[in-house]
């Protein structure tokens, strides 16, 4: 229990990523078809409008590995206290969020940039305190 209690914020972020990237993730497995269609047409102008399935792939593998690195990462920090999977987990998701931001910013959709903003705060947050 003191494992829990000396690391709920890490905890409380890392719930958060794994609802954030995992639902992700698992929403694009379940209507790939309807995820494609929407992304294709939002980068219909943009120089990735030829690799669209392969870049949401890639994506949403990510977001998988990330949010089970992160869900074992609070198995870890409860039973043993190591963080370093969680890390991980929380590393990959600010990657994630760089790719999509890169995405973003190239089909010009500059207030989804800006909500990116708010998701890659509240990781680089979380990488701090996982790295304390």
């Amino acid at each position: 229990m003191e494992l829990i209690q000396n690391n709920a914020t890490e905890i409380l972020i890392l719930l958060f990523l794994i609802v954030t990237f995992l639902q992700s993730g698992v929403d694009k497995v379940t209507d790939w078809n309807g995820n494609l269609s929407f992304i294709k047409d939002h980068f219909k102008n943009s120089p990735f409008k030829n690799l669209v399935p392969l870049l949401l792939g890639i994506i949403l593998v990510i977001e998988i590995i990330a949010g089970a690195f992160m869900f074992v990462g609070i198995f870890n920090i409860i039973t043993t206290g190591s963080k370093e999977l969680a890390l991980l987990g929380v590393q990959l998701s600010a990657l994630t969020l760089i790719f999509l931001l890169i995405g973003q910013r190239l089909a010009k959709d500059y207030a989804g940039a800006m909500t990116l903003a708010v998701y890659f705060l509240i990781t680089v947050f979380g990488m701090f305190l996982l790295n304390k």
